[in-house]
């Protein structure tokens, strides 16, 4: 196994390497980024403050509107010549996040997405085709270094060009694949409706992440495809992919803790939870020189599961992200995420996993419109049976939801599919009419 010694330490041990870590980042930014000595001072905290882990409390908290302030080189804990590559968000809704890193960095990259390829049953013997995007984006990169350092064959084929995706799988007996969870459902979809069958692929397994999604499509992934399906975790501002991942037993990600130290908060006060209450992911990257960060608001909601697990690596792992704070729609004072009602549309025979949930706002009165595709079969029945499991589906969203929603059944092909990340949420609330 990869790092099997690194992922099995006792708890006692990774504690304490946890904290001689911390203590030793804690120092490094304190005397080589001024944003995070300032920021200490503010909350009147040094580096030997940190006597026992949960002293982390007192460090200040980092979001991502930080990392967009500090643009471009605010954070950096290294001197410039020492960086090596440097990957970046989109920058659509403000300026880029950074991700800069040392030959360390890349080692360490490459170290953790070769574990989370490993847990899935990647060997050199493989060939891993990766479908995430490459260039400034993070996902392609990480999939790519953790692929070569098992030995196996890499295809970097990137994101898009559907039908190449298939025909390079089939041609070169592709036997691992790495893209969204919602594209993966997208090329069987394609491959079904273009002539390919089962016979012309030896896929057996798939990394899938940078987006939340369901077990309801976990099972519709596997089904398609008759593969195992691994939820995988990360974020450009810690590393990119490469944070934790899910084992063979598929039951929570276990967080790389030698590497990340990670908290759950309440998220609107920002206080410590404890293990197994839900709340906000933070992360600490322990061992980043880049442009690491201390306690970093993921905004992602799950919790920490400290149960053993049979596979005997004694990292701590999160429940499968159940959304992103951001994501969360409140209606009429409900929490809602878009996997909530995942689950319930992938259960029910007559649609298909492409689905989109319409906001919008009628006389100072929330509404939730659920529009999802119908399947070929229940598309050529009558109005009457269309109509009866629109009622159905929405019996079981307010089951599930707490709420009433309308669901609207559409044509098959009529809401758009993505070669990266689904677009799931239109929120006509923040569409402001003039007067």
């Amino acid at each position: 196994m990869r790092s099997r010694e690194a992922q099995t330490l006792p708890t006692d041990r990774l504690r304490a390497m946890q904290l001689d870590r911390l203590r030793a980042q804690a120092r490094r930014l304190f005397e080589r980024v001024p944003f995070y000595r300032a920021r200490m001072e503010d909350c009147n905290v040094t580096p030997d403050d940190l006597r026992t882990l949960a002293d982390i409390a007192r460090l200040p908290f980092t979001s991502k509107g930080d990392l967009r302030e500090t643009f471009p080189w605010g954070l950096l804990a290294v001197d410039r010549g020492e960086i090596v590559e440097t990957h970046m968000s989109s920058g659509t809704t403000g300026k880029p996040v950074v991700d800069a890193y040392t030959r360390g960095d890349l080692s360490v990259w490459g170290e953790v997405m070769a574990r989370t390829l490993d847990m899935g049953g990647v060997g050199a013997d493989d060939i891993v085709q990766v479908a995430y995007g490459y260039g400034l984006f993070a996902g392609g990169f990480g999939a790519h270094y953790g692929a070569e350092g098992l030995g196996a064959m890499v295809i970097p084929i990137s994101s898009g060009n559907t039908h190449r995706q298939l025909q390079t799988m089939a041609d070169f007996g592709t036997t691992a694949l790495c893209c969204t969870p919602s594209y993966a459902l997208y090329l069987a979809e394609y491959a079904r409706e273009h002539g390919f069958t089962a016979s012309d692929f030896k896929i057996k397994c798939g990394f899938f992440g940078a987006e939340p999604w369901s077990d309801a499509m976990r099972t519709q992934i596997e089904d398609a495809w008759g593969i195992r399906a691994y939820d995988i975790y990360g974020l450009a501002e810690l590393i990119g992919p490469g944070v934790g991942s899910e084992c063979a037993e598929q039951d929570g990600l276990h967080l790389y803790e030698d590497h990340f130290y990670p908290e759950i908060v309440d998220p609107e006060t920002g206080v410590p939870l404890p293990d197994g209450e839900k709340g906000e992911l933070v992360l600490t990257a322990l061992t980043r020189e880049g442009t690491p960060v201390l306690r970093y608001r993921t905004r992602d909601v799950t919790y920490l599961m400290t149960e053993p697990c049979p596979c005997g690596r004694t990292s701590r792992r999160i429940h499968r992200l159940m959304g992103r704070a951001h994501d969360m729609l409140i209606i009429r004072g409900v929490n809602i995420f878009p996997s909530q009602v995942e689950e319930v549309l992938l259960r029910t025979r007559g649609v298909v996993g492409q689905y989109q949930l319409v906001v919008d706002r009628e006389r100072a009165m929330d509404s939730l419109e659920v529009r999802v595709e119908m399947d070929a079969a229940m598309f050529s029945d009558d109005v009457g049976d269309v109509m009866a499991l629109e009622r159905r589906i929405e019996a079981e969203l307010k089951g599930q939801l707490g709420i009433q929603a309308t669901c609207v059944l559409v044509n098959p092909k009529s809401i758009e599919r993505s070669e990266g990340k689904a677009k799931r949420i239109i929120d006509r609330r923040e569409v402001t009419t003039p007067v």
